[in-house]
């Protein structure tokens, strides 16, 4: 690890303010750019524009909340520690109605410092071993939208009572913003066909969203708390990328999608510079003859619909998930 984390390094080193953070920053500035137009369209009585807005809107509000709420949980938009808090908090409970300080834990501290080990970081608070593969995979992911500020307000149990007043203030700020808008600018004339467009925008992505979120660990090796191997094998054996795709990756982020094991290796790191180091991260791993897992979005579907039970409902014995060591 220390023998690629100095290649690695030495990338960084040598790259611009523009590679490190300029180029998702202006992803992001460009989308928030485009949300009057959204807005506006959505005035119109014709079905293209209208529908247009949609997708705007739909793909605006994902940019900010997954590409931008990760980006700042990591702080990978600043080199500030006190603009990275700022970041946080604007992104994850203003755009994303949910709670920072629990964001950050259960995705930085659990599930990256402990990738697809049992019972820490293995990917396990997306199964819903209840709902059978079909209701989980095509229709579940439709209630992020209204689940997401739920369990938000079921955290906050667990941070003090200042931090939840102000979690609860930004989210209500957020949610009731984005009503008002479509009331006063997109000029919807009711408060149900406002709260359901809310729905539909904010639900646009919510499927690949979920299954990018089960594709990429879940299926993986598994480890044992006190067996777990060296950092470098765990993320090897315990990440997959996906191909490129420029929807998935400019709404969620390079090191969501294509760059994700170089992302669990390098989790500071800003999207555009786990893009860069891709291809010195693959020939590392590859020269070291260490896993570096590749698969196609359609496959992983094929295979999650094809394995449900076995993959999402009845974990195997520890011994079976016990990988190499």
């Amino acid at each position: 690890m220390a023998e690629l984390s100095e290649l690695v390094q030495e990338v960084v080193k040598s790259s611009s303010w523009w590679e490190r953070h300029g180029v998702d920053i202006c992803i992001i500035t460009l989308s928030f750019l485009l949300l009057p137009a959204g807005f506006l369209c959505l005035r119109s009585a014709h079905a293209i524009p209208f529908l247009a807005g949609i997708v705007i809107l739909g793909v605006v509000h994902h940019t900010l909340t997954v590409k931008g709420s990760h980006l700042a949980s990591h702080n990978a938009l600043t080199e500030s520690k006190s603009w990275g808090k700022v970041w946080a908090l604007f992104f994850i409970e203003l755009c994303a109605a949910f709670t920072a300080e629990q964001a950050t834990y259960n995705h930085v501290k659990m599930h990256h410092g402990y990738t697809n080990v049992i019972g820490l970081g293995d990917s396990s608070t997306w199964k819903l071993p209840f709902l059978n593969r079909y209701v989980y995979m095509f229709i579940a992911p439709l209630a992020v939208p209204v689940l997401t500020p739920l369990v938000a307000l079921h955290l906050l149990r667990n941070v003090k009572l200042k931090t939840a007043l102000r979690t609860i203030c930004f989210m209500l700020l957020g949610l009731y913003s984005h009503y008002w808008i479509l009331l006063h600018v997109s000029g919807f004339r009711s408060a149900w066909s406002a709260l359901l467009c809310m729905l539909v925008t904010r639900a646009l992505l919510a499927h690949p969203y979920t299954h990018v979120n089960i594709f990429q660990h879940i299926g993986l090796p598994m480890f044992a708390a006190d067996r777990k191997p060296k950092r470098i094998q765990l993320m090897s054996l315990g990440v997959l990328n996906l191909p490129r795709n420029a929807l998935l990756e400019w709404s969620f982020g390079h090191s969501l999608i294509s760059c994700h094991v170089e992302h669990h290796l390098f989790p500071g790191l800003s999207d555009n510079m786990c893009l860069k180091i891709k291809p010195i991260v693959s020939q590392y791993l590859r020269k070291k003859q260490l896993p570096y897992n590749e698969d196609s979005y359609v496959s992983r579907l094929r295979l999650f619909l094809q394995k449900y039970e076995e993959l999402m409902v009845h974990a195997p014995p520890i011994t079976e998930l016990v990988g190499i060591q």
